[in-house]
């Protein structure tokens, strides 16, 4: 008998069934515990494969993962492109195909839009919880895409500041974040006036070249860089590298993908799963320095998790 053909979610079930990126917190603090754990922890997850698209200055990512404790197998496609002329696109786009371990069927086919935004901003709030300034007040955002608004989302429910600052290379996007949001957020002229005091920045740009600068970063401030995802792009300055302790996601991927480790040269002091696990310190009297590239097993667990809460209402 043939298996039952997969099923497709899109990113309308997907934000039913998402509606808060909160509820991926306990599910990827336990997978990234488990990906820092080696063997023991169960999680298959090799490089992920980029394959450039010189002709049309894009990307094509291949990111699979197999997590043996939860028991999930799943692939992800995602495309980043910047669309300089045409900003109806998005820069992102992604899908997730999720299998039967046990058999190798194709279960689900679902939109890994909503999946990317929301696992990657749990992930930068799992990270901001252990490392930064017991005072937080004030949130720096830089850039204004889809992860700005994932990370607003998350971090204005899980941490109380004060003040919500934004900037954006194209203003009239930042605007409109603000316009948007729930919150009050003040629009700032300059990346320099946003980061400059802020307790916890946010980089979540398509920049190439350093937007964020050591001399505007105020001492003992936590900073989650989530763009610059090739060898060569940065976000951050040398400075900032250089004069943070360095948190990954993943030590491997970070010294094969990131810009910002590769050319800063840069010490990897942990990753975060091993904060997790309580096996590194969280170090949060000083400046510190989130990287992250994202991770296959993010979008397996964040899969999973979506397509059990389908399933028990079918």
């Amino acid at each position: 008998m043939s298996a039952a053909p997969p099923v497709f979610l899109g990113s309308e079930v997907m934000e039913k069934h998402l509606h808060r990126a909160s509820l991926l917190i306990p599910s990827l603090e336990a997978a990234l515990a488990n990906f820092s754990s080696g063997a023991e922890g169960g999680v298959v997850q090799p490089m992920r494969t980029v394959v450039p698209v010189q002709k049309y200055s894009g990307f094509l990512g291949v990111m699979p993962a197999y997590s043996a404790k939860d028991d999930a197998l799943t692939t992800k496609l995602v495309t980043f492109y910047e669309h300089k002329k045409d900003s109806s696109v998005p820069s992102h786009q992604a899908t997730v195909l999720l299998f039967d371990p046990r058999n190798g069927s194709l279960k689900a086919v679902m939109d890994g839009t909503v999946i990317t935004a929301k696992r990657t901003a749990a992930v930068s709030a799992i990270a901001t919880k252990f490392l930064m300034p017991a005072d937080a007040e004030v949130l720096c955002i830089l850039g204004a895409g889809v992860q700005a608004y994932s990370h607003y989302e998350i971090f204005t429910e899980q941490f109380s500041f004060k003040e919500v600052r934004i900037w954006n290379r194209t203003k009239e996007n930042a605007v409109k974040f603000a316009r948007s949001v729930k919150g009050p957020v003040q629009v700032c002229p300059s990346a320099q006036e946003a980061a400059t005091g802020a307790d916890v920045i946010i980089t979540v740009t398509m920049a190439t070249t350093p937007i964020l600068f050591g001399e505007w970063i105020k001492p003992g401030a936590h900073i989650n860089a989530v763009g610059a995802s090739r060898p060569d792009w940065r976000e951050l300055d040398d400075e900032v590298m250089k004069n943070s302790v360095l948190y990954v996601d993943s030590r491997e991927a970070a010294l094969n993908e990131s810009g910002d480790v590769i050319l800063s040269r840069a010490e990897i002091f942990a990753e975060l799963g091993e904060v997790v696990k309580g096996t590194k310190p969280a170090l949060p009297e000083k400046t510190t320095v989130f990287k992250s590239l994202g991770m296959a097993i993010e979008d397996t667990v964040a899969a999973k998790f979506v397509y059990d809460s389908w399933s028990a209402g079918n």
